[in-house]
């Protein structure tokens, strides 16, 4: 006998497996995120794409839009390192040492101490689907691609994570974020280390952050060069592996010098220091990047209209919890007693303002 099953079918032995409670027959975004965990317990180290690639070839005949799937494990994959469960690493060799590129790894499990006093886990033990004991694992909450155990009454929690094998992160080491100053100072320094730099030849594929776009519309400020002049967030093309993140000097649409990011010596990706840097170029032109905050009880909402760096996502993701977007690319949900701190970090780190302060000519 041979029997149908039904793609829901297939959807909630996925979720059993993974320890997802409830009844839930899509693929949301908690689901696809322990998929992607266990992908990469059993794929890592590998280069994001592969990761990927591998998941959506799995999931083909249970989504009716394979783009749209494929794009949604994109942004999966960000979360996943942005919340500590996997590490990109560039520049890395493995078994050939001629053989160079970004990779992923899964990272090792560890915890990190909420202020609400919930603890927030991440990492990946190969070939699991969870690194805790079984009466742990059911007390798990799940939020997008966070997760987080709440301590019961009189529970020294983080004492028995650390029995566990967990290693504790304290939140001064996973909130390290680069040394504040101005953005004129930020982008100063860039300037300088490219014009350093020896000319470049012609550069096929590039893709420029065009500043005189809208800040409010990230995907629309991607254009191909087209005759500008001027200093550029920029992507090349590789032949394996993802777009590579670089700051070029342009002549009329032509590369003059080129730079390659992330920096020597800087320990966050070359998108973090794309975009941080694209901040400090907004700013410095007279049209800062925006941010939309709502006040209610007892929380506040930020919505956000272009990625931020990691290390400003992962206070968000510390202090509260991510939320369905309004017309913006990301939004977050913190409560009210952190919104004042974490706006003047928004305002000071990454030189950004608030929507209703700020007009730029769109």
């Amino acid at each position: 006998m041979i029997d149908v099953i039904e793609a829901s079918d297939v959807i909630e032995n996925c979720r059993a497996t993974l320890g997802l409670s409830g009844e839930n027959d899509s693929l949301d975004d908690i689901l696809l995120a322990g998929l992607l965990r266990r992908c990469a317990g059993i794929l890592c180290p590998c280069s994001r794409t592969a990761l990927r690639s591998a998941l959506l070839e799995s999931l083909s005949h249970l989504d009716d839009d394979p783009d749209a799937l494929a794009d949604r494990l994109d942004d999966l994959v960000d979360s996943l390192i942005v919340g500590g469960d996997l590490l990109e690493l560039a520049d890395v060799a493995i078994d050939d040492v001629k053989v160079k590129g970004t990779w992923v790894f899964a990272a090792p499990p560890s915890f990190v101490m909420r202020p609400s006093g919930a603890i927030f886990l991440a990492g990946i033990v190969p070939d699991q689907d969870t690194f805790l004991s079984s009466d742990l694992s059911a007390r798990v909450a799940y939020d997008g691609c966070a997760r987080y155990i709440k301590p019961e009454a009189d529970e020294d929690l983080a004492a028995i994570l650390l029995t566990q094998g967990l290693q504790h992160l304290p939140e001064t080491v996973w909130l390290k974020s680069p040394r504040a100053g101005t953005a004129e100072e930020h982008l100063s320094s860039f300037e300088r280390q490219l014009a350093a730099r020896p000319p470049c030849g012609t550069v096929n594929g590039l893709e420029i952050l065009d500043p005189s776009k809208p800040v409010t519309y990230y995907r629309g400020r991607w254009v191909i060069p087209s005759g500008q002049t001027g200093k550029f967030v920029a992507r090349r093309p590789q032949e394996f592996g993802a777009p590579l993140w670089c700051f070029v000097e342009l002549a009329d649409g032509v590369a003059q010098r080129l730079m390659d990011l992330p920096r020597s010596g800087f320990r966050w990706r070359g998108c973090d220091a794309a975009w941080h840097l694209q901040m400090a170029i907004d700013f410095c032109r007279g049209q800062p990047q925006r941010y939309r905050r709502c006040d209610s009880e007892p929380t506040v909402r930020f919505d956000f209209f272009s990625p931020l760096p990691e290390w400003s996502q992962r206070r968000l993701m510390i202090l509260g919890t991510r939320c369905p977007r309004d017309h913006s690319l990301l939004a977050y949900e913190i409560p009210r007693r952190e919104a004042d701190s974490e706006e003047r970090f928004l305002q000071n780190n990454l030189w950004m303002v608030k929507s209703d302060e700020h007009q730029p000519g769109e």
